[in-house]
């Protein structure tokens, strides 16, 4: 299933979400070069988060492959910085756009919710979880984690918690075709995190992970956005949403 809209209108013009995708874009374009081999692979060396490395179970002067002929070597100290700037990095174009289309689906409502500064605060803190997550479940792994999808997930983590019965309207594929259903939000977000735990169960057999989706990230993130968000959220805004949810209100849709 994949989201394309919801009916949920926002109060106020969603500025940190639309920053958060500007600035998402602008790394990969301008220091990522768009995907070009050798770019990509010198900001995911240099700024991506690698487990080992911040555990110090990788030591300073190992060289981690990334490709064919591509070699990364493991600097020291200072790895903790790598916590904030990995989540503004991404590995394809399809990694970023999968990202930035689930948060501006998602973000702006969460942002609504609580107002720009804690919106970033919040978003930065359920990044740094998720990243700190994936850390813990795989200390050793000289992978380096990169990609938004840990800061989204608690996004919609929050969402989960403020806008159950929401409808989202997404797209789904039956085999050859392609159709459109309305769902409450409830069921698009706990079939997305049930995907993620189940991919996060060979690990939990003992079976390390060699790269690939960073399941435990997406788990993190998504638990720290749905525990915390009523730390952030004001209740004023939310006492005004108690109404039926399902009905737009006379609001102006971000």
């Amino acid at each position: 299933m994949i989201p394309f809209r919801d009916e949920n209108p926002t109060l106020r013009a969603p500025v940190i979400t639309y920053a958060i995708v500007a600035l998402n874009l602008a790394v990969w374009l301008l220091i990522e070069g768009g995907g070009a081999g050798l770019p990509l692979a010198r900001a995911i060396c240099t700024m991506g988060l690698i487990p080992g490395q911040l555990t110090g179970r990788v030591p300073a002067g190992a060289a981690v492959p990334m490709g064919p002929g591509l070699w990364c070597p493991i600097g020291a100290g200072r790895a903790y910085t790598h916590i904030v700037t990995s989540m503004f990095l991404h590995a394809s174009w399809m990694h970023i756009i999968g990202n930035m289309w689930f948060f501006w689906i998602f973000g702006n409502n969460i942002e609504d919710s609580m107002g720009r500064g804690r919106f970033a605060a919040f978003y930065l803190m359920c990044g740094a979880a998720a990243a700190l997550a994936q850390v813990a479940m795989d200390p050793s792994s000289p992978v380096p984690v990169v990609g938004a999808s840990g800061a989204i997930s608690g996004v919609m983590g929050a969402y989960l918690v403020l806008y159950p019965r929401v409808r989202v309207y997404t797209l789904v594929f039956l085999g050859f075709f392609l159709t459109t259903i309305a769902l409450p939000a409830w069921v698009m977000l706990v079939y997305w995190i049930a995907l993620q735990l189940l991919g996060a169960l060979p690990q939990v057999a003992g079976v390390q992970s060699n790269g690939g989706v960073a399941f435990w990230a997406h788990i993190g993130g998504f638990a720290t956005g749905a525990v915390t968000i009523r730390l952030f959220a004001d209740p004023a805004y939310l006492a005004s949403r108690k109404q039926n949810p399902w009905v737009p209100q006379h609001v102006r849709w971000g």
